[in-house]
């Protein structure tokens, strides 16, 4: 019979001089239980995410301000490759591309993250009150979310949005987010019916507490990586439907945004002529963007699975130690490893 290997539970990470088997933790109990309170910010990939984003967010508001030159003025260079006077190169009419970049910027990251912030209130409104209340309440929101879940969301803002003229982006943002919430609004359900049976919101009603004081004080809460999960694939949701409209022309080409540039790459057949820097840009831009989002997504994942949390709040100590951390099973330290024996 061979010996199985000794396991690392997290438990006995945080313990102090511990025998050179076992992994040794910060040994105080104030440093460990900040690490695990600032666990989300410490995960190198949702670091990477938000520099990504913060970096976009900066350009959409300082963009217009700083942008070389007027993103609709003609200029005598047509089609011409990237400079040092024109970085990203020009257009069919001598317009500077670096310009409608970083003009465009603001546009999609104003829809993307209003049609997220207003998706997910509408989400959380519906799906925790229909978890929560249950009965008629319940069936009725549920009905309404399972409607709107059907709905095809793209051709129905297209035809909200196509007979405006121009559709401005706070109506584009306010249509996303109508056809957008249903799908948290389940997910914040399914949570709140798992959450409101518990001990703790049963003493919160035995204790007098008032509906309206469980749900915003006990239960949101505990739903808050869900929330944030959700508001990070609405928010991506909406960037991509918002570029999307503007590259079939829905939102008008008088506003600037990436799919913008990309619908007049498109109609004018850069890639035929070859010339790459119309659209690479704007489409780099556009994966830039979903990367960090992912990303954020990706640490949202790993603070909310006690599984992934546990290896990666130890990721460090297991790599000095050489044990590798795999994610959703258990590190296992191969140095302290016993000697098989064979059985008798």
């Amino acid at each position: 019979m061979t010996a199985q290997p000794a396991q690392l539970t997290p438990q006995e990470m945080e313990q102090p001089n511990q025998t050179p088997g076992v992994l040794r933790g910060k040994g105080r109990r104030g440093n460990t239980e900040r690490g695990t309170q600032l666990l989300f910010l410490r995960n190198a990939k949702v670091i990477t995410g938000l520099l990504i984003l913060g970096f976009f967010t900066v350009i959409a508001i300082i963009g217009p301000w700083v942008a070389p030159y007027d993103p609709d003025a003609l200029g005598d260079d047509i089609v011409a490759p990237p400079s040092a006077q024109h970085w990203f190169g020009t257009a069919s009419l001598g317009q500077d591309i670096f310009s409608q970049v970083l003009v465009g910027t603001r546009s999609v990251m104003f829809v993307g993250f209003l049609a997220g912030i207003l998706a997910t209130i509408i989400a959380i409104v519906v799906g925790v009150t229909a978890g929560y209340l249950g009965g008629a309440a319940d069936e009725g929101l549920s009905l309404l979310s399972n409607v709107f879940l059907v709905l095809p969301a793209l051709p129905l803002i297209i035809i909200i949005a196509g007979p405006l003229d121009g559709a401005p982006n706070l109506v584009v943002a306010v249509v996303i987010a109508v056809t957008a919430w249903a799908w948290g609004a389940r997910v914040l359900r399914a949570q709140t019916l798992s959450h409101r049976r518990r001990d703790y919101v049963e003493a919160a009603r035995a204790n007098g507490e008032s509906t309206p004081r469980i749900v915003l004080a006990e239960i949101l809460p505990n739903l808050s990586a869900i929330i944030a999960s959700s508001f990070v694939g609405t928010v991506t949701f909406a960037i991509l439907t918002q570029v999307t409209l503007a590259f079939i022309g829905v939102t008008g080409l008088d506003q600037w945004s990436w799919g913008t540039v990309l619908f007049n790459a498109q109609s004018n057949q850069a890639l035929l002529r070859g010339a790459w820097w119309w659209f690479v840009p704007a489409g780099l831009c556009i994966a830039a963007v979903g990367v960090a989002l992912a990303l954020v997504n990706f640490g949202i994942d790993e603070f909310v699975n006690p599984r992934l949390r546990s290896t990666g709040k130890y990721a460090r100590a297991l790599k000095k130690r050489g044990v590798r951390a795999r994610v959703g099973f258990t590190p296992v330290d191969r140095h302290s490893e016993p000697q098989a024996k064979e059985a008798p």
